[in-house]
């Protein structure tokens, strides 16, 4: 055995094993991403191109971008959907320090007037209301960028390669959370503003604000307040949409009792 195939059984990976904390990590920075960085190829010379897109997700947590026509990066994901979505946001200090993810992801534009339109772009809104300005004109069109897999870095000697599995929600009933969500949301925003500073202030720990609720899906809830986001997770999956009124009373009480 030579030195370097000895060297080579002496090094350990740096990946590390998946865990459920891994995943919970991956998926809070999908969740309550603002923006990202967006690498494609450009679609003239195939070189590499970057963009800063702003982020919303699916249902299913699958990362959404909306772009016009006139863009760089909207043309070359038309003609090579294959890209990649960096995501993380960094605070003081080392920027390599902090958590970030890069999603392996298969560009797919959303068609006009169909119902996944009209779910990304209430989804889309209710994360970035001033995008109402321009959401209608003509040349945008919603991406689901469905993801493939990921690189997690969650700070210094924590790597993970993580696949779709471990980064999507599964939505057993896709069309009855659909219908079921702008109502809730709005009922929660305009009569249950004490409940939702609760789950924001006291279960997610995060400072006073104007919090509102902006997103739910079966895994949990994305709470916003202007620039800031906070992603609270419920104990379990719920199977169904009609578990959700409980689930939600369930979190205040826990909350008031905390």
């Amino acid at each position: 055995m030579t030195k370097s195939e000895k060297s080579g059984q002496n090094q350990k990976s740096v990946i590390r094993e998946t865990s459920s904390e891994a995943v919970k990590q991956a998926k809070t920075l999908v969740r309550t991403a603002r923006f990202g960085a967006l690498a494609a190829n450009e679609a003239d010379t195939g070189h590499p191109l970057a963009s800063r897109v702003v982020v919303a997700t699916d249902l299913d947590g699958t990362p959404v971008i909306l772009t016009s026509a006139l863009s760089g990066h909207s043309a070359a994901i038309l003609q090579n959907p294959s890209c990649s979505l960096l995501l993380g946001e960094p605070g003081k200090g080392d920027p390599l320090a902090h958590p970030r993810i890069s999603l392996i992801c298969k560009a797919v534009r959303i068609e006009r007037k169909s119902d996944i339109h009209e779910r990304l772009r209430s989804r889309y809104l209710a994360r970035h209301p001033k995008a109402e300005l321009y959401i209608d004109f003509g040349d945008f069109s919603f991406f689901r960028l469905e993801m493939m897999r990921a690189s997690l870095n969650g700070g210094f000697g924590k790597a993970y390669e993580l696949n779709s599995e471990n980064l999507l929600t599964e939505v057993v009933d896709l069309e009855a959370w659909a219908a079921m969500e702008s109502g809730a949301i709005d009922h929660m925003n305009s009569d249950h503003g004490d409940a939702i500073k609760l789950y924001a202030e006291v279960l997610c720990k995060a400072q006073s604000a104007s919090w509102r609720l902006a997103c739910l899906d079966p895994e949990g809830l994305d709470l916003v307040a202007g620039d800031k986001v906070e992603r609270l997770f419920f104990l379990s999956r719920l199977e169904s949409s009609e578990e959700l009124r409980q689930t939600l009373v369930d979190l205040a009480n826990q909350a008031r009792s905390a």
